[in-house]
């Protein structure tokens, strides 16, 4: 069965389809800077309007990039709590969905 909003992918192949802030949380911390270095959330469909990407960089921090073509947004932030990340995501996608 396809998402019924958005699903995340990550770099090492675990897919989820309409993930909660805790399947978020799971897949960001599984990231890791050798073979599993980002995931990323967008609609299930071709050529989709928007999307976020979350990808491990140096010294545990993270970077976010958020864009939304439709509304004209575009957002890169760098974070360290994976607990605010998945948090910011779920308020950030649930604006995308509704």
């Amino acid at each position: 069965m396809a998402a019924d909003y958005y699903c995340a992918d990550s770099e090492n192949g675990d897919h989820i389809d309409d993930p909660s802030e805790d399947a978020l949380f799971m897949l960001i911390s599984e990231l890791n800077d050798t073979d599993n270095t980002f995931v990323v959330i967008q609609p299930d469909e071709d050529d989709p309007a928007w999307f976020a990407s979350v990808a491990v960089l140096d010294e545990g921090d993270y970077e976010i990039v958020r864009r939304d073509t439709t509304r004209r947004e575009h957002s890169v932030a760098v974070e360290t709590s994976i607990d605010r990340i998945a948090g910011g995501l779920i308020k950030w996608l649930a604006a995308r969905t509704s």
